[in-house]
C-alpha cells in the first residue's frame, strides 16, 4: 500500500538553527522558505535530499501542539516518516480495518505539500509517528 518515502519529519526549537546544521554541517544546498501553518500551529521548512527530504517542523503559536513533543525533547528530533499513498482515503479506511488509530477522527487535512494527510498512531506502528501523504498529482514538491 505505501509507496515512496516523500519525507522525514524532524522537530527542532528553531527552523533557523536548524537549517544551519543541515546547511553548513551536512553541506545541504536546496532549502526551502519556511512556510506558516497556522491550521497545525506550526512552522515547516523542507530540505531537499536526492531520494526524499528532510521537513524541519517548528512551532508556532503557544497552542502548537509541537511543545509536547518539545517538553520531552528539548534539543528536537525525529518526529514523524511520511510515506505517499494513490488514495488517502482507501489508506485511511484500510489502516482502521486493521485496527490501527488515525489520528484527527481519521478526518484527513492539507499537509505543507498541500496534498491531503493523515497520520497513525506510534503505538500501531512500532512507536513512530507515520504520516500517510496522498502522492502529488502534478509531480513531488
Amino acid at each position: 500500500m505505501i509507496g515512496r518515502l516523500n519525507h522525514v519529519g524532524v522537530a527542532t526549537p528553531s527552523i533557523a538553527e536548524s537549517v544551519k546544521l543541515y546547511r553548513d554541517v551536512l553541506g545541504a544546498t536546496q532549502i526551502s522558505a519556511v512556510k506558516a501553518m497556522p491550521e497545525q500551529g506550526v512552522n515547516v521548512c523542507f530540505v531537499d535530499l536526492p531520494n526524499s527530504q528532510i521537513e524541519l517542523i517548528e512551532p508556532l503559536g503557544e497552542a502548537s501542539p509541537l511543545h509536547g513533543f518539545l517538553a520531552k525533547s528539548p534539543a528536537g528530533g525525529q518526529h514523524h516518516v511520511c510515506f505517499e499513498v494513490e488514495d488517502i482515503l482507501a489508506a485511511r479506511d484500510d489502516m482502521a480495518a486493521k485496527g490501527a488509530t488515525v489520528l484527527n477522527n481519521g478526518v484527513p487535512r492539507i499537509g505543507a505539500h498541500g496534498t491531503p494527510v493523515i497520520f497513525v498512531h506510534p503505538r500501531n506502528m512500532g512507536g513512530v509517528l507515520v504520516e500517510l501523504m496522498e502522492t502529488p498529482k502534478g509531480g513531488h514538491a
